[in-house]
């Protein structure tokens, strides 16, 4: 007899995404379809388009995930739903919302809703074993980067976070800048390959003072840079921008993981892709003995697996929500006061 499982969706922004994941955290199925190729044109995701396309996508999505996890629709012996209820966009949020809670009311089972960011704290219990709290998780992504404080399931302490751009958003706007096209993250990555990280050198924002991040200083850097000097190499610019986002990124993780005596260093959200990042993060772990827990690829973008691995803990400590429960698109995580 297979062990239960729960059916998740996640349609925060502009990925439609299932999952089934058992009580084990074994991922039974994981379907992410991209809308990427809908909103390049416009160098940015479009809200009403996202909401669109999930109307579209969800219901074969879904499909999908039951028929790779083995599960039947019409008997797809199901303990629960979960759905991301926020943060993100209030059109997406929504269209996944209505459809977790009608196969919830259909299959007579707990109806749960996630938090995004929490999501992305559970995505390493998927894949790390050798995890021992407390560590250190950085969410890095196009709308977060935060430092967390991770002293158990559901026990988080925020040590730092940006107070303007988002290293993703810094990426973006820099890419689209130097004529990369959307997304900028993948795009600059690929190119700072063929540069010299060391042509420029440009800020490195409070480095040196506390746990918290700033990137809006460098972007415009970059753009002066380029205005000064139309010849510059744009790998070398690639290059020398990365080498400053993940120096920052890298020395305020190993600060934080300093502060709280870190037992390991977690990388999660959709830089976590970035392969300078995971390999300075990488190294410097290893240079103080302790884990570095880096997400597979396709668990660094959003997906419907972490919304799962979180759910099955809210399942576990105190069952689902009311099919009352909207959407939110602000809606922040539950931190503990920092001692």
């Amino acid at each position: 007899m297979s062990a239960p499982a729960l059916l998740a969706i996640e349609t925060s922004c502009d990925e439609t995404a299932a999952a089934v994941v058992d009580e084990n955290l074994h991922v039974l199925s994981s379907v992410v379809s991209s809308q990427i190729d809908l909103h390049a044109d416009f160098g940015g995701v479009v809200p009403e388009i996202a909401g669109r396309a999930h109307v579209e996508l969800l219901e074969p999505v879904v499909q999908e995930a039951l028929a790779l996890a083995g599960r039947s629709p019409g008997n797809p012996q199901i303990e629960a739903v979960a759905v991301t209820a926020g943060p993100g966009l209030v059109g997406s949020l929504l269209v996944g919302l209505s459809g977790a809670k009608a196969m919830a009311f259909v299959w007579g089972v707990p109806f749960l809703g996630i938090n995004h960011l929490e999501g992305h704290l559970f995505a390493a219990q998927l894949e790390a074993d050798d995890l021992v709290a407390p560590y250190v998780t950085l969410l890095v992504s196009g709308g977060h980067t935060m430092l967390i404080a991770v002293d158990g399931p559901g026990q988080y302490r925020l040590m730092g976070e940006t107070i303007d751009d988002a290293a993703g958003e810094a990426y973006d706007k820099v890419a689209r800048y130097c004529g990369l096209g959307y997304p900028g993250g993948p795009a600059i990555d690929e190119l700072a390959g063929q540069g010299d990280p060391t042509a420029l050198r440009f800020p490195r924002a409070m480095k040196n003072d506390g746990l918290n991040f700033s990137f809006s200083g460098l972007k415009t850097s970059v753009v002066r840079a380029m205005q000064k000097d139309p010849t510059l190499v744009i790998a070398d610019v690639a290059a020398s921008f990365q080498g400053a986002v993940v120096d920052v990124l890298v020395t305020k993780s190993m600060r934080a993981v300093d502060e709280i005596d870190a037992t390991a260093i977690v990388l999660g959200g959709g830089v976590a892709a970035n392969s300078a990042l995971r390999a300075g993060m990488e190294a410097a772990a290893q240079e103080r003995g302790i884990v570095c827990a880096l997400p597979s690829l396709s668990m660094c973008t959003d997906n419907a697996a972490m919304i799962a691995a979180a759910a099955w803990h809210r399942l576990r400590t105190s069952g689902g929500d009311d099919l009352a429960l909207g959407a939110n698109p602000s809606l922040k995580l539950e931190l503990e006061p920092m001692a």
